[in-house]
Formats: C-alpha cells, sequence, structure tokens
C-alpha cells in the first residue's frame, strides 16, 4: 500500500489546502459501498475542481454516545485510511470523536469542518446521511447548509449487491452490518465479496502453547486489537500479512485457526496461523494481520494428536489451493 496523506484532526489541515470535495463516514471496512460514496467524490470533483478529501471517526462515534452499542470493527483505524486512499481520496481526516465533537450541532460541524477546515466545494455522502448532535442533520439540511456556504450536496443511493444463500441468489445492501454478520457467522467468502477484498483482523503476535512446532506446523499467535470483528471458530485458509497496512505489505499463505484447542482441553479462544512451508519466521512482538480467504471447517476436537495431526495436513492442503488460486 502506498503512504497515505492523512490529518489527525481539523487543526491539521493546511491553511492552503481548499478547496475540496468531501466524502464522511465512518467507512469501517472500505467496503464495495464506501468506495462507491468516493467514486462519486471523484466524479464530482471533475466538475466543481479541488482534492477528494474522506472525512472519517475514530473512534466509532457509538463508543461515545452509546458504549453498550460499540460495534466490532472490520478495519484499523491505519487500515481504513490506506484502504480510502485505495479507493481515491487524495487525503483522509481522522476526526477523533469525543463528547465535545457530539455534542456539534449540524452547523457547528458543517461551519468547523467543511467551510473553514476543508473549504468544500462539493460534498458526497450515503442517502441515509446524519450529522451533528443527537444526529439532527440529514441530507436534507445538508443540502441547504451547501447553499447557503457555496458547496454542492450529492446524496448516494445505497449499492445493492447480489450474495448465494444454499444455492439461491439474492439480493443484499452492501453495509458494515452485513459484512459484521457474515465475519460472525464464519461466512467470511460472503465478507471478502462484499468487501471486495478479503476481511483482516490485526495483532500483536505473542507467546502460545507452542505445541504447534512439537506437531510440525508451527503458528503465530495474535492478540488482536481492541473490538475487532474475529470470525466464528474453525480453520480458514488465509494470508498471514506483515507490515500490516504499510507501505511494503508482504502477504504469506498461510491456515489460520480459532477455537479452543478442544482436543487439548482448551480454554481460551486463540487466534493462530501456520505460515505455510515456514519454520524460519521469527515474529514474536511483530504487528501483523491474519486475512480470511475461506472457512476450510468448524472447530472439531479429535480423539487423540494423530488424527489432528492427519487433518491439519488436508486443512494445509486445501489452504494452499484456495490461497494459489487467489493469486493466478
Amino acid at each position: 500500500m502506498q503512504n497515505v496523506q492523512r490529518f489527525n484532526g481539523i487543526d491539521a489541515i493546511p491553511d492552503d489546502w481548499g478547496p475540496s470535495v468531501v466524502c464522511i463516514g465512518v467507512f469501517d471496512g472500505v467496503h464495495r459501498g464506501h468506495r462507491a460514496i468516493v467514486s462519486a467524490a471523484r466524479d464530482l470533483s471533475m466538475t466543481v475542481g479541488g482534492k477528494v478529501v474522506a472525512v472519517t471517526f475514530d473512534p466509532h462515534p457509538s463508543a461515545v454516545v452509546r458504549p453498550d452499542t460499540q460495534p466490532r470493527m472490520l478495519s484499523t483505524v491505519d487500515h481504513r485510511v490506506a484502504l480510502l486512499h485505495e479507493a481515491g481520496a487524495d487525503a483522509v481526516v481522522v476526526l477523533t470523536f469525543t463528547p465535545e465533537l457530539a455534542s456539534w450541532t449540524p452547523v457547528e460541524f458543517v461551519d468547523r469542518v467543511l467551510v473553514r477546515g476543508l473549504y468544500a466545494a462539493g460534498v458526497v455522502v450515503g442517502e441515509g446521511f446524519r450529522f451533528g448532535h443527537r444526529a439532527a442533520g440529514d441530507v436534507e439540511l445538508l443540502t441547504s447548509l451547501g447553499e447557503s456556504h457555496g458547496f454542492v450536496v450529492e446524496p448516494l443511493s445505497l449499492q445493492v449487491g447480489s450474495v448465494v444463500d444454499h444455492g439461491d441468489t439474492g439480493h443484499v445492501t452492501w453495509s458494515s452490518t452485513f459484512v459484521r454478520q457474515c465475519v460472525l457467522e464464519g461466512d467470511v467468502a460472503e465478507a471478502a465479496r462484499a468487501l471486495d477484498r478479503p476481511h483482516r483482523v490485526e495483532g500483536q503476535v505473542v507467546h502460545g502453547d507452542h505445541r504447534g512446532r512439537e506437531l510440525g506446523y508451527p503458528t503465530a499467535n495474535l492478540d488482536p486489537v481492541d473490538h475487532a470483528a474475529i470470525p466464528a471458530d474453525g480453520v480458514y485458509a488465509g494470508w498471514l500479512v506483515r507490515a500490516a497496512s504499510g507501505p511494503e505489505e508482504v502477504a504469506l499463505p498461510a491456515a489460520i485457526s480459532i477455537g479452543t484447542n478442544p482436543t487439548f482441553d482448551g480454554q481460551g479462544r486463540r487466534i493462530e496461523a501456520y505460515v505455510l512451508d515456514r519454520d524460519d519466521l521469527d515474529l514474536y512482538g511483530e504487528h501483523v494481520a491474519f486475512d480470511f480467504a475461506e472457512r476450510l471447517r468448524p472447530t472439531l476436537t479429535f480423539d487423540g494428536v494423530e488424527p489432528l495431526v492427519e487433518q491439519m495436513a488436508l486443512d494445509v492442503d486445501r489452504a494452499r489451493a484456495i490461497t494459489e488460486a487467489s493469486t493466478d
């Protein structure tokens, strides 16, 4: 991934930055619907002029206004910024969502962020966009304020895609909620279709039981970042990614296991990855990501080590075939 122009807060925006075409949202996961908004902002910039700027929030607003409803996150803020840049944003503004920011009226938000901060010439948002204290602002109010301040507002309809459920094809609105449900159910392949990339979980590699090396499959145990959306227990094909969200990412094919290791009467839930055909990696303390391609099977309890190792060999073969096919 390329280096990204990022502004942490309004005060970090250069005084001579404007004009801008701004898209606003949490953009968690930067799924197909989010990228459609950034693309529309890019198109609008060809008409009204200005750089495309995505405005996002960290932490998720729910963490401040309704902590008991805070969702599991599909992306870290660093990954989100990188993905927004890939989607077409020239720059990303990360606003720290605080009780003070939550208290801003819609008029204050527009004045501080769009008018004085980014010199907005245009604004693109989803058709259900709400903003300001108690979500009092909507697209109609934003359009009215735009007329007063000299910027145009373009609301974008929700993006709909097709999904396959038990052989039947249906349609779903691309949303972070939909992707989270797919991840929760272990359907990482469907999540990847909505995201147009594998679902990612980031964290630090920590010491585990060191049992994998004894079995011939040394694993990297992940301590995930807070509030990460973790797939359902099971075994997955995917990748361990070094230098995650950085300019020099390296994706290594892997078999990923999530669960409690019931064959060994494990208690704590583990997230661990065996990098295919590698036993020479020293990853302890490193910040990495696990990217999930496809679920291979649920977590099972085996009658001893031998059948477990036999199954692990089959899992590795399937993971190899899936990851190789993904790079063809």
